[in-house]
């Protein structure tokens, strides 16, 4: 835990030189059908947000130096629910799950793999 705070803190010290600490979230899920002839299907979730100096609790990753936009807390001060729902990997998981429900109901579709 106490490695991924120094990292962080790394991470927001190699910044202090630049105006601009946008930076953004990204996950990306990979689907196969198993079949070699069928390509692979991505799905892509991102929030964007900043660097910023790490603040809440340490238990994961970067979570304490990304602020995502539209919010006063970073990812570590979110409360896990919040933190959830807007989170990279819940948009990535919101368009796996768009392109099953297609797959399995055509006249539904919303969602559209890169």
């Amino acid at each position: 835990m106490m490695e991924s705070f120094f990292c962080c803190l790394g991470l927001y010290k190699l910044l202090a030189g630049f105006e601009d600490k946008s930076a953004y979230a990204l996950c990306t899920f990979a689907f196969s059908t198993g079949n070699p002839e069928d390509p692979v299907k991505l799905f892509k979730g991102k929030t964007c947000g900043r660097i910023v100096e790490p603040r809440g609790p340490r238990d994961f990753g970067w979570d304490p130096c990304f602020q995502p936009d539209g919010y006063d807390q970073t990812y570590a001060e979110l409360p896990k629910a919040v933190k959830n729902s807007i989170s990279h990997r819940y948009r990535a998981l919101k368009e796996l799950s768009g392109y099953f429900n297609q797959q399995n109901n055509p006249a539904e579709a919303t969602s559209t793999p890169s």
